[in-house]
């Protein structure tokens, strides 16, 4: 089925502002046109002044947004919310909307999906992707699919941020609502010693376990379809969810019953207005220690009280 490309534009001076709200509509991340510096960026980038012709006919005034709608998704939804957040800061914007097929979305978007250091000791590398310094970082490979987990995203950046501060060797790691399984693949990458994901989505799963047998560590991953209550048994040390507001208020319910006295629960996905209908959902023996934030993306670490 074709996927639905939404092109917003925007003045390049409102770019930054437009594209933070872009990626609120979409988990697995955007690409910007800004051809504002055209000549200031590829003079540092590539140290030549000599740029090509068709690049030099772009608009310099305007910046172009990016966003790629899966056939599940409403774009109709995606638009509505984003002409209300551009109107609310003032942005003037022209919203378009078309249908892709999952090729050139895929060729287009793997165009602008470049390595990118998260934390102190992450770099996430697309496979496609060969010009890298890792600096000393471990190296995520990653092939994450259109509709999974790319990294780019800040609830994915804040989770990985809380992720490499708490992993040790020997942590057993639950993630739930896996997608690409990025969460996963990283714990074990920075010492984990198995990692169980779950998934509504089989694709999901699928991405997972290729993205664990990318880095040499799908003999200590274990990807499950299905939800969490049905199929998880035992305890964990660390537990990932990186969903949405609502879907971690629905696992309140439940997460309890797999942490022990030391577990350490790390929720993302949470935009600023709906983290107290968090709060107020976890279990009264939880308290949260931990908080990240950016762009209006919360992550927290919660465990058991003492």
């Amino acid at each position: 089925m074709d996927w639905t490309e939404i092109t917003v534009t925007v003045p390049s001076e409102n770019i930054e502002t437009a594209g933070n709200i872009a990626q609120m509509t979409v988990p697995y991340g955007i690409y910007i046109e800004d051809y504002s510096d055209l000549e200031q960026e590829v003079l540092e980038i590539a140290n030549i002044d000599l740029i090509d012709e068709e690049l030099l006919k772009k608009d310099r005034e305007h910046g172009i947004i990016h966003i790629y709608i899966s056939p599940e998704e409403n774009p109709a939804e995606a638009v509505s919310f984003i002409r209300e957040r551009l109107d609310a800061e003032d942005i003037p914007c022209e919203i378009s909307s078309g249908s892709c097929d999952v090729e050139s979305c895929l060729v287009n978007w793997r165009k602008y999906f470049k390595p990118i250091p998260v934390g102190e000791k992450i770099l996430i590398r697309p496979v496609w992707r060969d010009d890298y310094d890792a600096d000393g970082r471990v190296v995520l490979n990653l092939e994450p699919g259109l509709a999974f987990g790319t990294g780019t995203h800040e609830t994915t950046r804040l989770c990985l941020e809380a992720l490499e501060k708490h992993v040790k060797n020997g942590t057993r790691m639950l993630d739930v609502g896996c997608g690409s399984g990025i969460l996963s693949v990283a714990g074990l990458l920075l010492g984990a010693e198995s990692a169980v994901g779950i998934d509504i989505d089989e694709l999901a799963v699928k991405a997972s376990r290729e993205n664990a047998r990318l880095n040499d560590v799908e003999d200590r991953y274990k990807g499950i379809k299905g939800n969490l209550a049905d199929q998880v048994e035992g305890t964990y040390d660390i537990i990932t969810a990186n969903i949405v507001a609502d879907a971690i208020i629905m696992l309140s319910a439940d997460i309890e019953k797999h942490m022990d006295e030391n577990t350490i629960y790390i929720m993302s996905g949470i935009i600023d207005t709906r983290l107290q209908d968090v709060l107020d959902a976890l279990p009264d023996n939880l308290e949260v220690f931990e908080q990240y934030e950016e762009k209006g993306w919360l992550c927290l670490a919660a465990k058991k009280k003492s």
